[in-house]
């Protein structure tokens, strides 16, 4: 991706997953949304647009069809490292940019508690900030909120369609384990 702004438009794409249809959005400088699936594609592609008005369907550039084949892996089960998706952090503010930063380290497969984040910014009080930075995530599953979880209740939210069981099923599609068999075993 280049690292400039300029008078390119932002695209979009809606593209079928195992868990159903997804969409990116993207400008010059990276990535600016990935949205996970809602009930159908037109309800996928509304949301998109609700979160990046300014863009417009297209086909998309190498990087971002590389983006596009990564999620698609990660959502067959797949592990795959999704660190190479540029993103473009205009607008999030610096506290979430860091929450996402560590959020984008978690293995598949792997989690973290909100308190874990919170410990590794420096101050474990600010896990419930974590908690709002994740629910706002505008990059599902690049930055892999779902393999985030509350200690006292071992699931946490998920503002994604479908809420908590699609956050599980992501974490079953991962082969998510918590010092035992398996979260679904």
């Amino acid at each position: 991706m280049r690292t400039e702004p300029d008078a390119d438009p932002a695209g979009s794409k809606v593209f079928d997953t195992p868990l159903g249809p997804c969409g990116i959005a993207w400008g010059p400088l990276g990535v600016r949304a990935v949205q996970l699936p809602q009930s159908d594609a037109q309800r996928t592609a509304a949301r998109l647009r609700q979160r990046v008005p300014d863009a417009i369907a297209a086909e998309p550039p190498a990087d971002v069809r590389r983006a596009i084949a990564g999620i698609c892996a990660l959502l067959s089960g797949e592990r795959v490292d999704l660190s190479f998706v540029c993103l473009d952090m205009q607008g999030v503010p610096q506290l979430h940019q860091r929450v996402y930063e560590i959020a984008r380290g978690i293995a598949p497969g792997a989690t973290l508690s909100y308190g874990e984040i919170a410990q590794r910014l420096g101050d474990r009080s600010l896990a419930r900030a974590v908690g709002q930075a994740l629910g706002r995530n505008p990059f599902a599953p690049v930055v892999p909120c779902h393999r985030v979880l509350g200690a006292q209740t071992g699931t946490g939210g998920f503002s994604a369609h479908g809420g908590l069981q699609t956050k599980l099923k992501m974490l079953e599609i991962e082969g998510a384990r918590f010092g035992g068999p398996g979260l679904f075993d």
